[in-house]
């Protein structure tokens, strides 16, 4: 993963710097040294990301699934 990468990912998922670091129990100054020239963010993120990424879906569809089940149970 480059550092423009890890940028694009962290936009994505609409993370700061600063709550990344405290996700990953990081210090903001080593995740922010990640997107500084000459420094390249560890290989590990790639996976966590995927990994953050599916959590995320999966408590999208838990949430839809149990409004769901709460509207079918008023019937």
């Amino acid at each position: 993963m480059t550092k423009e990468d890890f940028q694009q990912k962290l936009k994505d998922l609409k993370l700061s710097l600063t709550d990344f670091a405290k996700l990953i129990n990081t210090p903001y100054a080593t995740v922010q040294n990640w997107t500084r020239e000459n420094h390249t963010p560890p290989s590990w993120l790639e996976s966590w990301f995927d990994n953050y990424e599916k959590a995320k879906s999966f408590d999208s569809v838990k949430d839809e699934v149990i409004k769901l089940a709460k509207l079918f149970n008023k019937e």
